[in-house]
């Protein structure tokens, strides 16, 4: 945890440390759902599968000139939601920053590379409108602004994994190539609408 009271971004990167890591994170993550339900005795949630074809179905909905936040599905785990998310990022369309009070996000990048920009100051910050869709459905209460000075800069592309706690402000100040990437968001303090399901998936289960 930094001076500021926030604690640092964490990035994996690539190849076999980060398979080996990501194997580790879920073998504690599993082991303390295990200890967590011994000791209250609740039953098991079921599994939820959120497919390749849904992240894609998702994707295509969205337009490709823009930057196109969209949530696929909001799970109650009991104790907390976990969200998963995907984003489609135009490298022509204006870039903005954001930081979230109280979700943290991990950032899978599927497609496209740019350089991701975290901490630091954010410029012309403005809370979020408490009914849009970012605050209800996607993160909770955030704070946009136009851009970041100072901060951690550094290049991501497809296979790298970025954790990103809440209260840290990021920003992608360049985009080689339009972006595609999932986000897998920890709501420990319940502010995502559990339950949730993205129409586009809503529709294609109907089917």
């Amino acid at each position: 945890m930094n001076e500021s009271g926030v604690r640092p971004l964490v990035r994996v990167p690539r190849g076999t440390m980060r398979r080996t890591l990501l194997v580790i994170l879920a073998m504690l993550f599993v082991t303390t759902q295990a200890v967590t339900r011994s000791q209250s005795g609740t039953p098991q949630r079921p599994a939820v599968d959120i497919t390749d074809a849904d992240i894609r179905a998702t994707i295509k909905t969205a337009p490709t000139d823009a930057v196109t936040d969209q949530q696929i599905r909001v799970v109650d785990i009991g104790t907390y939601n976990v969200a998963v998310g995907v984003l489609h990022r135009a490298a022509k369309a204006k870039q903005t920053a954001i930081s979230h009070a109280q979700v943290t996000e991990v950032y899978h990048i599927i497609d496209g590379a740019g350089t991701l920009v975290t901490g630091g100051e954010m410029l012309e910050p403005t809370p979020s409108p408490s009914d849009g869709n970012t605050v209800k459905v996607l993160v909770g209460p955030s704070t946009g602004g136009t851009s970041i000075r100072g901060g951690q800069s550094r290049r991501v592309g497809p296979g790298d994994v970025i954790v990103i706690p809440p209260g840290v402000a990021h920003w992608f100040s360049a985009v080689e190539s339009d972006m595609n990437y999932l986000v897998v968001r920890i709501d420990a303090q319940h502010v995502l609408p559990a339950g949730y399901v993205n129409p586009a998936i809503a529709r294609s289960t109907a089917r």
